[in-house]
Order: structure tokens, then C-alpha cells, then sequence
């Protein structure tokens, strides 16, 4: 266990952190999954603006990796083009 006040405080704040990342990542991923169970174009099209911005927002905060945003979209939009 850590002894100095920097070193107690420093944990704290990562606990606090990677609950936040945590709780965002995992809204992230109900949305895609979300989008990606739609059978119907015009809701997923609606759908698609605020997933991508959700995908953006973590990106840019790196609570994933902008590659993995950008991979994601891709399918996500190539999903929706498929869609009758």
C-alpha cells in the first residue's frame, strides 16, 4: 500500500477515472449493439449521427482509440447501407 499523500490521492483519482472510462465504454458499446440489432433503415439512420458523435467524444478522450472510432463508424455505416 502506498504511504505518501501523493501516492493515496493519485489512486484515488485513478479509481474515480477508470469508472467514468468504464461506464462511457460501456454506454458505447450498448450503442452499437443497439444500432447494429436495427432491421430498420430510416431509425438507424437516425441512430447513426449520435452513436458517431459518442465514438468521437471517447476517441478524442482516449477512452478508446481513435482507430477503433473510426473502424466502428466504417461498419457501422456499411451495416447501414445493407439495410433494405
Amino acid at each position: 500500500m502506498a504511504n505518501h499523500k501523493s501516492s493515496l490521492k493519485r489512486i484515488r483519482q485513478e479509481k474515480t477515472r477508470r469508472l467514468h472510462n468504464r461506464y462511457y465504454g460501456k454506454t458505447m458499446r450498448n450503442a452499437v449493439r443497439k444500432l447494429r440489432a436495427t432491421t430498420d433503415k430510416d431509425e438507424a439512420v437516425a441512430m447513426f449521427p449520435s452513436v458517431t458523435k459518442m465514438l468521437d467524444k471517447l476517441a478524442k478522450r482516449n477512452i478508446i482509440h481513435k482507430n477503433k472510432a473510426n473502424n466502428l463508424k466504417s461498419k457501422l455505416a456499411i451495416h447501414i447501407n445493407k439495410l433494405a
